[in-house]
């Protein structure tokens, strides 16, 4: 059982990031073609394993964004493209790490690559994709790029490791939960965003709002994430709905309802978070005291004031067709449904 998230206003077109898309595809066509020949070895499962999950579809919002904000701030050069395949390798190996640690089964609606080729090799290649990364970074020669990507990493690998020192944890306070989203998800976002000006050698009060765009837009786009997992359908997710539920994973919804509920739901969300008995029955109940509790909703609150900030800090660019899609991709991070 699960019940589908809706918005408020169902007269209006729903956003998209087709913009986006159409604004950057001819750039997005030449990272992809880099992403393939950088994923090129003589050991042959390191291709295979790795084209298994680059190939597997989704947003590519991440470099994406790269590309966007290139062309945001004027950029003629070609090091976005580099840049752009770099923040979509650092994605990809963080997801790889990710499944083997949550033990996913299931990842874009297919069997995740430790699902096929074991935890081992996941692990392994996953390194292999951040060491391409990180050559692509070395390429494109600037020191603060460098900074900028490999901070990112680095705040990634506490954010994992933070997330992995609550798990199972009811009493995980927002302010974590906040702290592991923004340094797990939201990071990558903002450098993503924030290298193109770098390179383009853009004002730093530019830097720094495409920073903050990136920080929101992933912060909102995580607590979406969360509340998909209780509010979504497996067939738009690429994964079963409860996922989080039934490994444990502590997300906003469940420290809203565990704070505001009664003695008997906290024993139940202790029951089934922490001692990770559950059974047939737990998800639906654990939807309804979501559902009761506001915890879906409210947590859908707090990513459109988010996204608010994030549509805030482009106020400093010029209006435009790019900058239009980046508006509207906020819009769609908050109010897509997969």
């Amino acid at each position: 059982m699960a019940v589908v998230l809706t918005f408020d206003d169902k007269r209006r077109k729903a956003p998209s990031i087709d913009a986006l898309v159409a604004l950057t595809a001819a750039d997005l066509e030449r990272v992809n073609a880099m992403i393939a020949a950088r994923m090129s070895s003589p050991v042959s499962l390191i291709p295979k394993l790795a084209d298994h999950l680059v190939s597997a579809g989704g947003k590519r919002l991440r470099p994406l964004l790269t590309i966007a904000a290139a062309q945001l701030c004027g950029y003629q050069g070609e090091h976005h493209v580099k840049l752009a395949a770099c923040v979509e390798f650092i994605h990809s190996a963080t997801l790889l790490h990710d499944d083997v640690v949550d033990g996913s089964d299931l990842r874009r609606g297919r069997p995740a690559a430790n699902a096929i080729w074991g935890n081992k090799a996941s692990v392994l290649v996953g390194d292999f994709l951040f060491t391409r990364a990180f050559e692509l970074m070395v390429e494109v020669g600037s020191l603060e790029v460098l900074g900028i990507l490999s901070g990112a990493s680095s705040v990634i690998a506490e954010g994992e490791v933070l997330q992995l020192s609550t798990a199972n944890n009811t009493t995980t306070s927002e302010d974590t939960y906040l702290e592991v989203i923004k340094a797990k998800t939201a990071k990558l976002f903002s450098a993503a965003a924030e290298v193109s000006p770098v390179i383009a050698e853009r004002p730093t009060a530019e830097r720094a709002a495409l920073a903050s765009y990136g920080m929101n837009l992933g912060i909102a786009f995580q607590l979406v994430d969360d509340a998909l997992d209780y509010g979504g359908t497996a067939a738009k997710l690429g994964k079963a709905v409860g996922d989080d539920f039934r490994e444990g994973k502590i997300t906003l919804p469940v420290i809203l309802a565990f704070l505001r509920g009664d003695a008997a739901e906290r024993t139940f969300w202790t029951r089934a978070m922490e001692a990770l008995e559950q059974n047939d029955a737990d998800l639906p109940h654990a939807i309804e005291l979501l559902q009761r509790h506001h915890a879906l909703a409210d947590t859908l609150e707090r990513a459109r004031h988010y996204g608010a900030m994030a549509r805030d800090a482009l106020g400093l660019f010029a209006d435009g067709p790019v900058k239009r899609a980046l508006l509207e991709t906020v819009d769609f991070a908050i109010e897509r449904t997969h």
